[in-house]
């Protein structure tokens, strides 16, 4: 069973949305407590999004979030969120909507790329002298007491 509302979208950023038509969700049975209902009503959410071929997210946020999302992402690049810890079907969808929202949106964030840097002659310096002093204790510690 699939349940989308034609024309409205997933409000990701200023600039970036997702069409509600771009979303598969299927209810299914949860699992874990809730006496019988739990046996008879598909509360649990499967929300489907496929992030290969999404014309709405830029290349370099594809591919941010399908490295972001890791297990949860299909060899044919949809993303499966899984929500179920609710007891109805309204706040278990809310739920997965906001996952999906929130794992965009962190792929939106370029990570910054790391300078290589070298340590300082100080720095150096500092690191022999600490190892230095360290030897000495050590050597002072395995030092046989004399016999006086």
């Amino acid at each position: 069973m699939m349940m989308n509302e034609a024309g409205s979208v997933l409000r990701i950023s200023d600039d970036i949305a997702i069409p509600e038509t771009e979303i598969e969700e299927h209810f299914i049975r949860a699992t874990g407590p809730g006496g019988q209902n739990v046996n008879k009503v598909a509360t649990a959410v499967e929300l489907r999004f496929d992030v290969a071929r999404t014309p709405s997210l830029p290349p370099p946020v594809r591919a941010r979030l399908r490295r972001l999302a890791g297990r949860r992402v299909t060899k044919d690049g949809v993303l499966v969120i899984r929500a179920e810890t609710h007891r109805t079907q309204e706040l278990n969808r809310a739920e997965a909507r906001d996952r999906l929202v929130a794992l965009v949106r962190r792929a939106l964030i370029e990570p910054k790329r790391r300078i290589p840097t070298r340590p300082s002659k100080a720095a150096k310096e500092r690191r022999i002298q600490s190892k230095i002093r360290r030897g000495e204790v050590k050597r002072l510690r395995s030092a046989k007491p004399a016999i006086e």
